[in-house]
């Protein structure tokens, strides 16, 4: 695997959510590069952004040169992640991509920080972030997965809007705003439909039930990558995930709401002392609920509502959150980056 001292940095989708906050988490950081680029798509290419290291002209994709760069942070969707993340490699480049163009290739590490980062060493140029959902979920789950093999996961999820980039938190806001004038309407059904269509069912005041795009099992995409990169990223194939996956009124901040069982009995505990001590993680308990709003902003998963499984006793259930923004993103990226720094 290749390494570097002071790589020469480029963000791909710089001027989105996940990439505004991967070059703010670069800044707070202090990450040791030695040069900076800022790649977007052409609408936002010509903008100058003020950065730790200097003003730095947003370049546009479809004609950036891909030499001179070490390391490729991509935010910028699966489509463009194929049509150029290749081209970056063949100049020399290690591509980290947030995408999920490449997560189930066989040759294409698939890697949480703080879980399984011996997995980066193993890559042929481009190295995958998993879905932020899964990546929040991970932080939990792992740790449990690795004292006692988890066999059997049924996860919920509560995705915030953020999942769907600026445009989601747009939506957010603008349907708050549509019915600020009548909350009365809610409350005994009568009530518009807002402008946009970006989720099934208005999300504000709501939830929704269905959080990505449905496929032809009856799951939807964003159901799938939880069950398939949970797998590899545990490395066990046989692990029976059971996913269901809700958009929910929120900003910033995916939640799951997880019951696990192992290859043995787990007790409480047993629990609390590995998760206690997991890294990049904060164990609450019940007197300090851990939600979304707690989660933005800051690098740490939360962990609460820690208990032994009812129905079928020996497992674990708990509430692991995140920001989807940082560790469920931009922080993970980063963070495997750092990785690749001597």
């Amino acid at each position: 695997m290749k390494t570097y001292r002071e790589p020469r940095v480029a963000i791909v989708g710089a001027t989105g959510a996940v990439g505004t906050t991967m070059l703010a988490i670069l800044e707070d950081r202090g990450f040791p590069l030695t040069d900076l680029r800022l790649i977007s798509s052409a609408r936002s290419a010509g903008r100058v952004i003020d950065t730790k290291w200097g003003s730095v002209e947003v370049e546009d994709l479809a004609s950036a040169d891909a030499r001179d760069v070490d390391i490729v942070l991509f935010s910028a969707g699966g489509a463009r992640s194929l049509a150029h993340a290749p081209r970056f490699v063949s100049c020399g480049a290690t591509v980290i991509d947030n995408s999920s163009a490449f997560r189930m290739e066989d040759s294409v590490p698939l890697v949480v920080a703080q879980v399984n980062d011996d997995a980066i060493f193993d890559h042929a140029g481009i190295v995958a972030n998993p879905n932020c959902t899964t990546m929040v979920a991970m932080m939990a789950v792992a740790p449990l997965h690795k004292v006692a093999g988890m066999r059997t996961l049924i996860a919920t999820t509560y995705q915030s809007v953020s999942g769907s980039g600026q445009t989601g938190m747009a939506q957010l806001a603008s349907e708050f705003d549509h019915f600020a004038g009548n909350i009365e309407g809610l409350i005994c059904g009568r009530w518009e439909e807002p402008e946009g269509d970006l989720y099934a069912r208005p999300i504000a005041y709501n939830v929704v039930p269905l959080a990505g795009s449905l496929t032809a099992t009856g799951y939807t995409d964003e159901e799938l990558k939880l069950v398939n990169e949970t797998r590899k990223i545990l490395g066990r194939d046989d692990i029976a995930v059971e996913p269901t996956c809700v958009r929910v009124p929120v900003m910033v901040g995916h939640g799951i709401a997880a019951s696990m069982w192992f290859d043995r009995p787990v007790d409480l505990d047993e629990a609390v002392a590995v998760l206690g001590s997991a890294p990049g993680t904060q164990l609450w308990d019940d007197t300090k609920v851990p939600t979304p709003i707690d989660s933005a902003g800051i690098d740490d998963v939360l962990i609460g509502r820690l208990r032994e499984t009812v129905g079928h006793r020996g497992g674990i259930s708990l509430f692991v959150v995140g920001d989807n923004l940082r560790k469920g993103a931009a922080l993970n990226a980063v963070q495997l980056a750092e990785l690749l720094v001597e």
